[in-house]
């Protein structure tokens, strides 16, 4: 998350998962909304705060976009295929980087950033500082830096989605952040900026068996807005909407074992389109 955007946790409009009889996470089970409700209220508050910090007093946008008419925004009869082409050789720490000058290398970057920015390496300062700096182009991430480390460090916020004051998971649970792009789409694109949605599931909470915060999946669409800099796609804004949200299944929840292992054994993707 960033704590920004990236990674809201508000309320899920739809997707829903039955509970086994016991709480999968040991103890007594959580109440059915209250607690949950509570928790993604807060945390979605906070999102929506970040947001409005983190791109607080941005100059207009000038750049030129390409307009197109209504009937050549459709989705193409293969725009849902695989591409083919391979994922970029460079990486900055473990971020994919030098994408290429196109619509597609724009949306590879959203994609991947969108991973990056939902990460729980996000909750380490140095994590988070060199996460940042790659992602968002050099004169945004400059002048956001301070904001993001403000909000990573509220006490209030780490308290709410359950860590510690120092953003570490409490002993004995695993803090799980993840983004899932399922798929992306360029609205708009020059030589000098672009327009990418990626649309992605979210995974977030805490596994383990004193959990209070179960890990629970979310449902976004974030539109990020890119320009070419320093010969690279890099983030200067995004948007965020809820949705579109899957029926979900009614499948139990797993427990915090499987939960956990899941999360150390399963490592994740980078993404190219």
């Amino acid at each position: 998350m960033t704590p920004g955007d990236e990674h809201d946790y508000g309320e899920p409009a739809g997707t829903r998962v039955r509970l086994p009889e016991a709480d999968p996470y040991g103890g007594a089970r959580r109440p059915a909304r209250s607690s949950s409700r509570s928790l993604v209220t807060v945390v979605g508050v906070v999102v929506l705060l970040i947001a409005a910090i983190a791109f607080a007093n941005r100059g207009d946008d000038n750049s030129t976009t390409s307009e197109a008419t209504p009937d050549a925004n459709k989705p193409k009869t293969t725009s849902t295929a695989a591409s083919g082409t391979k994922p970029v050789d460079t990486k900055s720490g473990t971020i994919p980087t030098g994408y290429a000058h196109d619509s597609q290398g724009a949306q590879s970057a959203a994609a991947n950033y969108a991973v990056a920015l939902g990460s729980a390496d996000m909750f380490n300062k140095n994590s988070r500082h060199q996460i940042v700096d790659t992602v968002y182009a050099p004169d945004v991430a400059a002048a956001r830096q301070s904001a993001l480390d403000n909000a990573y460090s509220n006490e209030s916020f780490l308290t709410n989605i359950g860590l510690d004051k120092d953003g570490t998971a409490p002993d004995g649970q695993t803090f799980i952040s993840r983004v899932v792009p399922v798929g992306t789409k360029a609205t708009a694109s020059s030589a000098s900026s672009a327009s990418v949605e990626v649309w992605y599931t979210s995974l977030f909470g805490l596994s383990g068996d004193a959990s209070t915060n179960p890990v629970s999946e979310s449902w976004f669409t974030t539109t990020y807005q890119l320009t070419w800099v320093n010969n690279d796609w890099k983030v200067t804004d995004f948007q965020q909407k809820d949705g579109p949200v899957p029926v979900g299944r009614d499948q139990k929840a797993s427990t915090s074992d499987d939960m956990t292992k899941a999360v150390e054994e399963y490592g994740g993707f980078t993404y190219a389109r």
